[in-house]
C-alpha cells in the first residue's frame, strides 16, 4: 500500500505539472536519459574481441582479473569462470587442467547459477581429455615433440619448456604466439639464447627469445 500511495502521489504531481505548464510548440526536446553502464557486459565484450583478434591468452588474463572482482554477483562470477574454462580448454588455450579447475569451482561452489548446467558436461569432457593425454604422455613411442605439445596443452608449461630447451625443439607458430602472450617469450636485443620466429594473428612478425635469458 505504501508503494501504491507513492506511485499515486507521483502521478498526481506529474498531472499537476502538465496542467500548469505553458503550452508551446517551440519547447526544447526532452534530453535523452543516460543508461547506466553495464561494466560486466563491457568486460565480457572485450574478452570476445580479444579472442576474435587471436589474443586468447590475453583474454584469459582479462577473465582472471575479472574473476577477482569482489563486486561480481554469483551469476557473473560463474559466467566468468565458465568462459575462462572454455578458453583454457580451447585449441588456443593451452591449460586443460586450469579449465578443469574452473568447471569444478562452478559445480562445487556455484551450483545454483545458470552456468552450472553447462559446466557439468564440460567437466566430464575435459577430464576425459586429460586422462587420454596423460596416458599418451607416458607411452614409450610418444616422441619428445609430442610430449612437449601434450604438456603445453595440459598447462604444464614449465615442464614443456624444460623439455623444449633440453631437446632443442621448435614449437609451431600458434604455440610460439601463445608463449609470447603468456610471457615466456619476449623481444629484446638484451636477450640471449636461441631465436624463434613467430607471426601474430594480425600479421606482426616477431623474433623471440626466452624472457629470462640474458637478463
Amino acid at each position: 500500500m505504501i508503494r501504491s500511495g507513492l506511485v499515486f502521489a507521483a502521478s498526481a504531481l506529474v498531472l499537476a505539472a502538465c496542467s500548469t505548464a505553458p503550452s508551446t510548440t517551440d519547447s526544447a526536446a526532452t534530453p535523452a536519459v543516460t543508461q547506466p553502464v553495464d561494466e560486466f557486459a563491457l568486460a565480457m565484450q572485450t574478452v570476445n574481441q580479444l579472442v576474435d583478434a587471436g589474443n586468447t591468452q590475453t583474454a584469459i588474463d582479462r577473465l582472471t582479473q575479472l574473476a577477482g572482482d569482489p563486486d561480481l554477483s554469483q551469476e557473473e562470477l560463474a559466467e566468468t569462470l565458465l568462459r575462462r574454462g572454455e578458453l583454457r580448454f580451447s585449441e588456443q588455450g593451452y591449460d586443460l587442467m586450469g579449465a578443469i579447475s574452473d568447471f569444478e569451482e562452478i559445480i562445487n561452489d556455484l551450483p545454483q547459477t545458470e552456468a552450472y548446467s553447462a559446466a557439468v558436461p564440460m567437466l566430464d569432457i575435459a577430464r576425459g581429455k586429460a586422462t587420454s593425454l596423460n596416458t599418451l604422455l607416458v607411452q614409450p613411442e610418444t616422441t619428445r615433440q609430442e610430449k612437449f605439445n601434450i604438456l603445453m596443452e595440459l598447462g604444464q608449461h614449465q615442464e614443456a619448456i624444460d623439455l623444449m630447451i633440453q631437446s632443442n625443439l621448435t614449437p609451431d607458430n600458434d604455440t610460439l604466439v601463445a608463449m609470447y602472450q603468456i610471457g615466456y617469450l619476449c623481444e629484446g636485443d638484451e636477450l640471449t639464447g636461441r631465436e624463434y620466429d613467430a607471426i601474430e594473428p594480425d600479421g606482426t612478425e616477431r623474433t623471440l627469445r626466452f624472457c629470462d635469458f640474458g637478463k
